[in-house]
C-alpha cells in the first residue's frame, strides 16, 4: 500500500490538514529547499562556461546563449506537464521521473558533439528539473495553509532567490578545476543526490482521495478553473514580475558593474553578492512580519517600496548622480523588496486551489520563468547600462503594484456590495 505523509509530530489546521511540526517540518523544508535549488542551479551554474562552450563546439555567442533559452523553455513546459501529472498520481512518482530525466540529460551533456545537441539536452534537463520545483510548491499547499504556508515558502524562497545569484560564482569555482563539461557532471551528481534524498526522506503528501481521476478531463477542468480565477492570475503575474526583476538584475549587473563602473571580476563578485544577501535577509525577515501582517499586506508594502526605490534608481542613473553608490543603494532596496514578494505572492496564489496544487504550481512556475526569460534580454535591448537596468526593474514592480491594487480594490467593492445586499 502506498504510504501517504506520516509525521510523528503534527497538528490539524483550520482546513483540517495535519500540519507537520518540529523536526518533521524542518526535515520537509530542507528536502523541499534542495529540490527548489535544482532549478536555479540548472539555469545558472554553467553561465561562466558559455564562452568556453562556444569555442569548444564552434558556435557563435548567440547560438550558445540559445542553450539558456532552451533550458527556460524546458522548465516552463515541464512544469505545465508535471503539475497535472502530480495532481493525478501523487507527488513522488513525477518527482522521481523528472529528476531521473534531469540526471540522464546532464550525463549526455558531457558528450554533446555540437551546440544543437547540447541545446536539445538542455531542454530535457530543464523539463526534468521542473519536477523539483512543482513538487516542492505543491507539497507546501498539500501540507500547510495560511501563515504557515507563507512562512514555509519564505524558507524555500531563500533558496530560490539566492541560488540564481550565487550559482554563477559556484560555476566559476567549478571551472577552476574542470572543463565546461565538468559543470554538467556536477549537475548530474547533484540530481543523483537529490533523487536518493527525495526517495528516502520525502513521503507522499497527496492522499489518493484528493487526486484527480478521469484522464485529461479533470486536467483541463483544473486549468480552466485556474485561468478564469482573476485573483489567482493576478498573484501569478505579481510573482512572475518579481522574478523578472531578479532576472533583469542577473542578466544586466555584470555589464553595468564591470563595464560602466569599472569593477574587477573579484569586486563584481563581492558587490553582486550583496544583492543575494539583501534577498536572503528579506525572505527571512518575512517570517517575522507574518506574525503581524497577512501576505497580501506584505506584498503591497513591498511593491510600493520597490516602486519608489526604482523611481529613485531610475532618476539617479538617468541624471548620472552619485556614481556607483547612487546606483547600488536604491538597487538594494528594490532587491530587498522583491525578496518579500517572492514567498508571499506564490503563497497567496496557491492557497486558492489546494486540491489542484500541482497544476497551480505548474502555472505559477511557468509564468515566473516564462516572463523572466522574456524580460531578461530587455536590459540588453535598452542599452545594457545602469539606466536600462533601472527602467527594466522599475517597470516590472510598477506593473505588479498596479495589478495588485486593481484586484484589491475590486475585492473591496465586492465585499461592500455583498454587505449592502445583506443589510438591505
Amino acid at each position: 500500500m502506498e504510504r501517504v505523509a506520516e509525521h510523528s509530530t503534527s497538528t490539524p489546521n483550520q482546513a483540517g490538514v495535519s500540519e507537520p511540526t518540529g523536526w518533521a517540518r524542518t526535515r520537509i523544508i530542507l528536502v523541499l529547499g534542495a529540490l527548489v535549488a535544482l532549478v536555479p542551479l540548472t539555469i545558472d551554474l554553467y553561465l561562466p562556461a558559455l564562452p568556453a562552450i562556444g569555442d569548444s563546439l564552434g558556435a557563435s555567442s548567440s547560438q550558445t546563449q540559445l542553450t539558456l533559452t532552451g533550458t527556460l523553455l524546458g522548465l516552463g513546459l515541464g512544469q505545465l506537464v508535471m503539475g497535472p501529472f502530480s495532481d493525478a498520481v501523487g507527488r513522488r512518482i513525477p518527482l522521481i521521473v523528472g529528476i531521473s530525466v534531469h540526471v540522464v540529460a546532464s550525463l549526455l551533456c558531457l558528450v554533446a558533439p555540437n551546440i544543437l545537441v547540447l541545446g536539445i539536452l538542455r531542454v530535457l534537463q530543464g523539463a526534468g528539473g521542473a519536477a523539483g520545483m512543482v513538487v516542492a510548491l505543491a507539497s507546501v499547499s498539500d501540507l500547510f495553509t495560511g501563515r504557515t504556508a507563507a512562512t514555509t515558502l519564505s524558507r524555500l524562497m531563500l533558496v530560490n532567490g539566492a541560488a540564481p545569484i550565487l550559482a554563477p560564482t559556484l560555476g566559476g569555482l567549478v571551472l577552476l578545476q574542470l572543463s565546461w563539461r565538468g559543470v554538467f557532471a556536477v549537475l548530474a551528481l547533484l540530481g543523483l543526490l537529490l533523487l536518493v534524498l527525495a526517495s528516502l526522506a520525502l513521503r507522499e503528501s497527496l492522499p489518493p482521495e484528493r487526486r484527480h481521476k478521469g484522464g485529461m478531463k479533470p486536467v483541463m477542468r483544473s486549468y480552466r478553473e485556474l485561468v478564469t480565477d482573476g485573483q489567482f492570475l493576478v498573484m501569478v503575474v505579481v510573482a512572475a514580475l518579481g522574478m523578472s526583476a531578479l532576472f533583469s538584475y542577473i542578466s544586466g549587473a555584470s555589464f553595468v558593474l564591470q563595464e560602466q563602473f569599472g569593477l574587477s571580476q573579484q569586486q563584481f563578485g563581492l558587490v553582486f553578492g550583496l544583492g543575494a544577501l539583501m534577498i536572503i535577509g528579506a525572505t527571512q525577515f518575512n517570517v517575522v512580519l507574518l506574525r503581524r501582517f497577512d501576505s497580501q499586506q506584505i506584498v503591497f508594502g513591498a511593491l510600493s517600496t520597490a516602486t519608489v526605490s526604482g523611481v529613485v534608481l531610475t532618476v539617479f542613473t538617468l541624471a548620472g548622480l552619485g556614481g556607483i553608490v547612487g546606483f547600488f543603494v536604491p538597487l538594494l532596496f528594490v532587491l530587498g523588496s522583491v525578496g518579500f514578494v517572492l514567498p508571499n505572492a506564490p503563497a497567496l496564489a496557491l492557497s486558492r486551489h489546494g486540491d489542484s496544487g500541482g497544476t497551480a504550481a505548474a502555472l505559477l512556475g511557468a509564468g515566473q520563468f516564462g516572463l523572466g526569460a522574456l524580460t531578461a534580454p530587455v536590459v540588453g535591448l535598452l542599452g545594457n547600462d545602469a539606466s536600462a537596468l533601472a527602467m527594466a526593474m522599475t517597470g516590472g514592480v510598477l506593473i505588479a503594484l498596479i495589478a495588485l491594487t486593481a484586484v484589491t480594490m475590486a475585492g473591496g467593492r465586492r465585499s461592500t456590495e455583498a454587505a449592502d445586499e445583506a443589510t438591505a
